[in-house]
């Protein structure tokens, strides 16, 4: 049996010391089939979704190759969406703690420009960005990849999809033809096979099979029997089923906001996330359904690529998706990390014949069964555990965690197990409380100061 641990890979000690502190003994499957490859300076085109430990792979990949007394760009990593991007760059960052000096930036759009300007002024490492944002830096000549030595397309089906095609072709004319490729992809589609052979050489081909499978996720299929049925439908399950974190997927914008109003006006604390959401009204939307403030996402798939929710309870699809890989990937979304997970799909009889294309892809028996009945339908809507403070100071203004924290366990304040996660970004941060004691943990931050200074606080839900 091959040695599957990272100790068995060419790294250097500080990260293998480093990656012994985070907890990261075994490789998982996409990492074990990928980086003794990526190590030897190869290409890589690598089939892969979320959740696979794709990030420490490509990571632990450039991190390899980087020489930080070098202080320019040598690695270029490309993310689908703003959200995605900073995940990325927040793992780059922990796998990259025990290596001196490393700067890795992100450069993304629905955040202000001048600011990364004067970031890139003073010089980065790694720079991990949206492909429009990447391109503006290139075109406006703030930007310089003439010494890059890897480049990562991260999700690069979602970025094709997404229209990014034309900014990727001008950003890889900017990079040497000497560089490293890494290719990481959940499907590996027409347009991505010919990216590929555009940009790559001699690319290895790494699939691993999907990180669940029918023990890990019960699928669940029920009849409606017309488009107006659904939303009684979805909310008899989620009233049956009460998951604490859930998502809707809906497959357009509209109908994804129309189930998100419809089931807030039920009692159930529900949010919409779709791609007419302004980028602030986006972030928040996340930030609050992460942190437990709101139990249910409704979502379109575009809107929800690149997102990477831990511990989600259930997927309900309001409709089967018109792309059965995309199906695939919605309901992939629930299970991971070895737990098991559930989802639930709404069907017509019109849509039998995408029942059975589904059953033909997956290689499954799926049948409908009859909704729920009875137990749990009298209950009301369930709440979820967690409020949301959001306060008008960030990392500009020299804000971190630990002093969010410790002024609302201060005299006269709340435990510290009543804090949850707290999120500082630019000029803003988000703080998850208990919502038995939100009023007075809104009132400390509202009536004290922090770093000296007072800070506007509002309850975002």
């Amino acid at each position: 049996m091959p040695d599957s641990t990272f100790a068995s890979l060419p790294l250097a000690p500080e990260l293998l010391t480093n990656l012994e502190s985070l907890g990261y003994h075994a490789m998982t499957p996409i990492q074990a089939e990928s980086l003794p490859t990526m190590l030897a300076g190869r290409d890589v085109i690598a089939q892969a979704k979320t959740g696979s430990g794709k990030t420490a792979a490509f990571g632990l990949g450039l991190l390899s190759r980087l020489e930080v007394t070098r202080f320019h760009v040598q690695a270029l990593v490309l993310c689908p969406t703003r959200e995605l991007a900073g995940q990325v760059a927040g793992e780059l960052r922990r796998l990259a703690r025990t290596l001196a000096n490393v700067k890795v930036l992100t450069l993304c759009g629905g955040a202000p420009f001048g600011p990364q300007l004067g970031s890139l002024a003073h010089g980065a490492h790694v720079i991990v960005g949206t492909p429009g944002r990447v391109e503006e830096h290139l075109r406006k000549g703030s930007l310089s990849l003439a010494k890059l030595n890897t480049l990562v397309l991260d999700e690069a089906d979602r970025m094709l999809d997404m229209g990014f095609q034309t900014a990727l072709e001008a950003i890889i004319d900017e990079t040497p033809s000497t560089r490293q490729t890494l290719l990481f992809s959940a499907t590996y589609a027409d347009g991505i096979r010919l990216i590929a052979e555009r940009m790559m050489h001699e690319p290895v081909a790494v699939e691993v099979a999907e990180t669940h499978d029918s023990s890990s996720i019960r699928q669940h299929f029920h009849r409606v029997t017309d488009e107006p049925a659904r939303l009684e439908a979805l909310h008899r399950l989620l009233l049956t089923h009460r998951p604490e974190s859930s998502v809707v997927f809906c497959n357009t914008k509209r109908e994804t906001q129309e189930v998100a109003d419809a089931l807030c006006e039920h009692g159930f604390s529900a949010l919409a996330l779709h791609g007419d959401l302004e980028q602030r009204d986006r972030d928040r939307t996340l930030e609050v359904f992460a942190n437990k403030s709101a139990s249910i996402l409704v979502a379109t798939d575009v809107a929800a690529r690149g997102l990477d929710i831990e511990a989600l309870d259930a997927v309900f699809n309001f409709q089967i998706a018109r792309d059965l890989e995309v199906h695939v990937h919605r309901v992939g979304r629930t299970g991971r990390a070895g737990s098991t997970g559930v989802a639930y799909t709404l069907i017509t009889e019109k849509e039998d014949y995408r029942l059975t294309r589904l059953a033909e892809f997956l290689g499954q028996k799926l049948e409908a069964e009859p909704l729920p009945t009875g137990r749990g339908l009298e209950q009301a809507p369930f709440s979820p555990a967690m409020a949301t403070l959001q306060l008008d100071g960030g990392k500009k203004h020299k804000l971190r965690p630990g002093d969010i924290l410790g002024a609302l366990t201060g005299e006269g304040g709340i435990n510290g197990d009543q804090v949850g996660k707290i999120k500082v970004q630019e000029r803003s941060a988000y703080i998850a409380i208990h919502r038995d004691v939100a009023k007075a943990a809104l009132r400390k931050l509202s009536e004290g100061k922090l770093k000296g200074r007072s800070f506007r606080v509002r309850r975002v839900i």
